[in-house]
């Protein structure tokens, strides 16, 4: 009985001993790596170099994201555009306003204290804006050319959309706190309040559409500056 006991008391004593070193182990490969969380604005630069080189197109969107949690982000836009298009049967200028607001899930594992995002995420969206028939066409088969152009001017305004967006994208850190990123969206609309005897084929934020459907797609290219605002912990193991 008495070498039973300090059998059983040698077999506890070397668990014990390895569950200690093994927590020893554990916590020298494991370190709590401070997690930033904050505010990051930024800006489209598609739009805005478009504007620069296209006399058909002024505009300029602002994004920003908020980090509430180790993966998921508040994340929304705000822009502002004057497009005109010139089909072949129409030509016709969109002006107008719009916002969307959502979230963003960073599916990407940051190694340390690396803040990159490769995200998947939601937009809802609303935009007003005003539409103007420029001119329109008129084909006559008894002309010399076959086509007479209309001038009109027409002005339709108060008009409203609203739409859903699937978002994803990636945002890189490329200087200290200072973000390059793109993102790729599939809209669905849900409201699109059309004028009598004209349709939206333009909605600012939304992009073009298309006759008998409401989906429509867009992207952005973004660089934002990140804002930190106080720091969590997390663990993070060392590779």
């Amino acid at each position: 009985m008495k070498h039973m006991l300090k059998y059983i008391f040698s077999i506890v004593f070397i668990l014990c001993f390895s569950i200690v070193i093994n927590a020893q182990e554990q916590t020298k490969d494991t370190v709590r790596i401070p997690q930033r969380y904050g505010l990051r604005l930024g800006v489209d630069i598609h739009r805005l170099t478009k504007s620069l080189y296209d006399d058909n197109y002024k505009g300029l969107e602002l994004v920003g994201d908020y980090r509430i949690t180790k993966k998921f982000y508040i994340a929304g836009e705000l822009g502002n555009e004057e497009k005109t298009t010139d089909d072949d049967n129409l030509n016709y200028t969109t002006k107008g306003t719009y916002f969307k607001v959502g979230f963003d899930y960073n599916a990407y594992e940051n190694w340390l204290d690396m803040e990159n995002q490769i995200y998947v995420g939601m937009r809802a969206g609303v935009g007003s804006f005003s539409q103007q028939l420029n001119s329109y066409n008129i084909y006559q088969p008894g002309s010399f050319y076959g086509v007479n152009t209309v001038t009109n001017g027409q002005e339709f305004n108060g008009l409203s959309a609203s739409w859903l967006e699937v978002v994803t994208g990636l945002k890189a850190e490329v200087f200290n706190n200072v973000y390059v990123g793109f993102s790729l969206r599939l809209n669905y609309l849900i409201n699109n309040k059309e004028p009598d005897g004209f349709a939206n084929l333009y909605i600012p934020g939304f992009n073009k559409t298309y006759e008998n459907s409401k989906f429509g797609a867009g992207f952005n290219y973004t660089i934002s500056y990140f804002i930190p605002l106080y720091k969590g912990k997390t663990k993070a193991k060392k590779q």
